[in-house]
């Protein structure tokens, strides 16, 4: 048996929806896009504003470009976080300081991070690591005392909650993934949310090359041509074809939810009796889990035994300041890396069957002689 680690899931409504915007012949940013925008705000009941952008790391990008972070600023984040984290603050210029994480959450250390605030530093770049945040209040009071900007990578979290509220309905500037992997697809895809005025329309203009108000023409299937240009922009808009299929995904959210809370729920009812196997302290019926991560002994050779198996595995992921990029002799995160050898994501998407997953635990259970 085949399992597959994670993979998108695709009805026939994302098929027509993309076949009738290719059939409009508009294919670039225009009115599907401000229709997704709207109903992300809808589905969040959220008064900030959204800018959708073409990937989740376009949204970390322009966020920061929008707080005009430059050369030699510091942004405080943790280590073990996907690289495109690091990558779109190093694309600025910017110095992004690894921080701990919590054992047990695999969230941001905020103890750890007030030991490396400096007279540098803009921003604390939080990760909804495994798509929950606990935590988050700890780092709003720490960027009040240090007076930092709070730029959320949830490209994780995107339909989670938190202390009750969904993930984007509060917060400074919250950023979201919808590639094809996530929560919801749109394909390729992110959104920022924020309720600074300023700063959203900053980013509205940013994604497209900095053009004044341009927005206002695309979402209505029209371009600028008499215009101007006052700062740096980027081509990181979405098109019509990725919102068609972000508005499609968007109607499913609840079922992705159920399906997904289900099997984690399973995997850890049926997995909790093997010694061997330690799970995050989360809050699973607040979070729609994009991974499922577990703590093990022997976690490469678990690894090699599910991957002869058939069964496909992730190890999110490896720290960056690991990295050679990112690398510094004078850096030592001994909590992160020694996590790192043991975390392991198993098998957890919307179409994975029970049948698979019960092979999945049947071959965890022959590994640790459970």
């Amino acid at each position: 048996m085949q399992v597959r680690l994670s993979k998108c899931s695709i009805s026939p409504a994302e098929i027509n929806a993309v076949t009738q915007v290719l059939e409009s012949e508009f294919l670039g940013m225009g009115s599907k896009v401000l229709e997704f925008e709207q109903n992300i705000k809808r589905y969040l009941d959220t008064d900030m504003g959204v800018v959708c952008v073409n990937t989740g790391t376009s949204a970390l990008q322009l966020a920061l470009s929008a707080l005009n972070i430059q050369e030699g600023d510091e942004v405080l984040v943790p280590s073990l976080t996907y690289v495109a984290t690091f990558q779109a603050i190093s694309s600025m210029g910017a110095i992004p300081i690894a921080c701990e994480v919590s054992p047990d959450t695999l969230f941001i250390d905020i103890d750890d991070a007030e030991t490396r605030v400096t007279p540098r530093t803009r921003v604390i770049m939080p990760v909804h690591y495994a798509s929950a945040s606990k935590g988050m209040l700890d780092v709003y009071s720490f960027a009040k005392k240090h007076q930092l900007r709070v730029i959320e990578d949830a490209a994780q979290a995107f339909g989670c909650y938190r202390d009750g509220s969904k993930v984007g309905v509060l917060g400074d500037i919250v950023c979201f993934s919808f590639d094809g992997i996530k929560n919801i697809t749109s394909g390729e895809g992110g959104a920022i949310l924020t309720s600074d005025r300023r700063l959203l329309e900053k980013m509205q203009d940013g994604r497209l090359l900095g053009v004044i108000k341009d927005t206002e023409k695309r979402v209505s299937n029209q371009r600028s041509w008499d215009f101007d240009v006052v700062s740096q922009g980027f081509r990181f808009h979405m098109s019509n074809i990725n919102a068609a299929i972000g508005i499609e995904q968007l109607k499913r959210i609840e079922l992705f939810k159920e399906k997904r809370q289900l099997i984690v729920q399973r995997y850890i009812k049926i997995l909790s009796p093997i010694n061997e196997v330690k799970f995050l302290n989360l809050n699973y019926k607040e979070i729609i889990p994009h991974i499922f991560v577990i703590k093990v002994k022997n976690r490469d050779g678990l690894r090699d035994y599910l991957l002869k198996s058939g069964i496909e595995c992730g190890i999110p992921y490896k720290p960056n300041h690991m990295l050679q990029m990112y690398s510094n002799p004078l850096i030592t995160l001994p909590v992160t890396e020694s996590l790192y050898k043991e975390i392991i994501s198993l098998p957890c998407h919307v179409d994975l069957s029970l049948l698979e997953q019960d092979y999945v635990i049947q071959k965890i259970g022959e590994f640790y002689n459970a």
